[in-house]
């Protein structure tokens, strides 16, 4: 509901600026929630589903650009092979998994 013009040297209704005010608080939350929050949920979820589907055979790079195939899958380690070194690392330290065991590259 508008209200009419104050006149001259009259204050404007002081309840009225502050649910302006927490009206806007309101409108900056949910923008930063849908810019911000969401965006990082979905990828982290991606993520968890990308690492429950790794096995033994995938070619995966690491957080810190190792490529490597991996050799066994465990709970929360796995173990893999990059040129002639063989690592044991955390599920968590795979940024991405480039191949999938059995399947080629078509670029």
């Amino acid at each position: 509901m508008a209200q009419p013009p104050s006149a001259p040297g009259t204050q404007p209704d002081p309840k009225a600026q502050i649910l302006n005010t927490v009206g806007m608080f309101a409108v900056m939350g949910v923008v930063a929630y849908l810019l911000l929050f969401r965006p990082q949920q979905k990828k982290a979820k991606e993520h968890a589903a990308m690492l429950k589907a790794v096995r033994a055979g995938d070619k995966i790079v690491t957080s810190s650009g190792i490529v490597a195939v991996v050799v066994t899958v465990k709970d929360k380690t796995l173990s893999i092979r990059s040129a002639d070194a063989k690592l044991e690392i955390t599920k968590s330290a795979i940024a991405e998994i480039i191949e999938r065991s059995g399947e080629t590259s078509e670029a």
